[in-house]
């Protein structure tokens, strides 16, 4: 398992065993393009991993450049997976990307977490926790 990956697991562990209450999660894949494959499947572990453990899509936004899984150099067409043996496959159909490919920029990332949308953003897209909710804030690409 890579570090970063392990690393966001112990987090998300923590986070289950310490919030009774409600968790929230931004979880944010910065980087675009084939070559930062493992940028994408980091953030989409987490998210996998977040699922798991009972915290539903609703509680979730996810940003993902989210450009990888259809490259013409995928050879698994719509599918990444975290491992080399490609047995964990971590972008199955029921994934709910919020926030995909140009959306995913510093000051949307930045209004997400301040509370500062533009008008018309849907409840979906928005963090909605409170002061006795804990989040979970997971960033992974160049510059995270």
């Amino acid at each position: 398992m890579r570090p970063g990956v392990a690393l966001a697991l112990c987090l998300v562990v923590m986070l289950w065993r310490s919030c009774a209450a409600r968790t929230w999660a931004v979880v944010a894949g910065s980087s675009r393009y084939w070559l930062n494959y493992r940028h994408q499947v980091n953030a989409l572990a987490v998210y996998q991993l977040l699922r798991v453990l009972g915290v539903p899509d609703s509680r979730i936004i996810l940003m993902l450049a989210d450009d990888a899984g259809c490259n013409a150099r995928n050879p698994y067409s719509g599918r990444l997976f975290l491992d080399t043996e490609h047995s964990i496959d971590v972008y199955p159909e029921d994934v709910e990307v919020d926030y995909r490919g140009n959306e995913v920029t510093v000051d949307t990332f930045l209004g997400i977490l301040t509370g500062r949308h533009p008008p018309g953003t849907p409840s979906s897209k928005m963090l909605r926790s409170t002061k006795d909710d804990t989040v979970l804030v997971y960033i992974t690409g160049h510059g995270a």
